[in-house]
């Protein structure tokens, strides 16, 4: 009967650390995140950058967001965050403005696909952008996710 007083025992979630990051819902997305965001930025430096000023930002983006978050992902993998919930928060704020700037650059990037359709290397370069637009609307999908999924464990 004294037992049905005791109120069960709450267990705090735990940050993955080492291999346990890529089984670990919200944290598996850093990894694809860091690939198809490093396709973005090759394949706008595969083209001419006909339009810096929009590729630019593309660029930008792309580069210092595959940095950051292969350092988170390297913070996880060595336990850096020594099982605190800050961290989440910090990843929950970084992914979901990461995810609103990515968006600017998906949307930048359509455009200056759009406009490379009839430019000089027409084919080549509008092939190559519109690999650089997918690529980039689906990093901002796996940002979107990430910051969202967190929310959800």
């Amino acid at each position: 009967m004294a037992s049905a007083c005791i109120p069960p025992a709450t267990t705090q979630p735990t940050l993955p650390s080492g291999a346990a990051v890529f089984k670990t819902v919200p944290y598996a997305f850093i990894l694809p995140e860091i690939l198809c965001g490093t396709w973005v930025w090759i394949l706008v430096a595969a083209t001419s950058v006909s339009f810096p000023l929009l590729q630019g930002w593309v660029m930008y983006v792309s580069l210092s967001s595959c940095l950051i978050s292969l350092l988170l992902l390297l913070s996880y993998l060595f336990g850096f965050h020594r099982n605190s919930e800050n961290w989440k928060v910090l990843d929950s704020l970084y992914h979901g403005t990461t995810a609103i700037l990515y968006m600017s650059a998906a949307v930048l990037q359509a455009n200056a696909t759009i406009n490379s359709e009839f430019g000089p290397n027409s084919p080549l370069y509008y092939q190559l952008n519109s690999a650089a637009s997918f690529f980039a609307f689906v990093t901002t999908f796996l940002y979107i996710l990430h910051a969202f999924s967190i929310y959800y464990q």
